[in-house]
């Protein structure tokens, strides 16, 4: 029989629970990244409808539906632009309520495993780097130097 997560008290093997903490860290990161485009297009969102508040509502305006550019007044897209965004906002107190759950998942399996993050060989390379005053850059020289 196949061991599931929690059923048994035998601990798993080392490159399982690897396995599944990869894929914990892998999905919060996904989260973090559908957030932060949510975010992204609350703030487009705003700068549309701080762009249209001052102007006449019988005005004629352009909206993009499902791909179609559509002609409308901006009293009719104004209410639907601001809907979209309380929809969007909600969405991302969701998706942050979940990625807590899952955060808080992730800290018990990495108590109950006993999981500590190294670094690899490179991070700590970089870091005694910096620790000794070494520094790499890019020297130019003056403009008209060439000649």
């Amino acid at each position: 029989m196949a061991k599931v997560e929690g059923d048994s008290k035998e601990p798993m093997n080392e490159q399982a629970v690897a396995n599944i903490y990869g894929a914990m860290r892998t999905e919060i990161n996904q989260i973090y990244s559908k957030i932060t485009e949510l975010e992204m297009e609350v703030s487009e969102h705003s700068l549309v409808i701080n762009a249209i508040q001052p102007l006449d509502p019988s005005r004629r305006c352009y909206r993009m539906i499902g791909g179609v550019l559509v002609e409308r007044t901006i009293k009719e897209v104004s209410p639907a632009v601001q809907r979209n965004k309380e929809g969007i906002e909600e969405v991302i107190a969701r998706l942050n309520e979940a990625l807590e759950k899952k955060k808080r998942e992730m800290a018990e399996f990495e108590a109950k495993y006993k999981i500590r993050i190294r670094k690899n060989d490179s991070e700590m390379k970089d870091e005694s780097g910096k620790k000794e005053g070494n520094a790499q850059g890019v020297l130019v020289g003056p403009a008209g130097a060439n000649e």
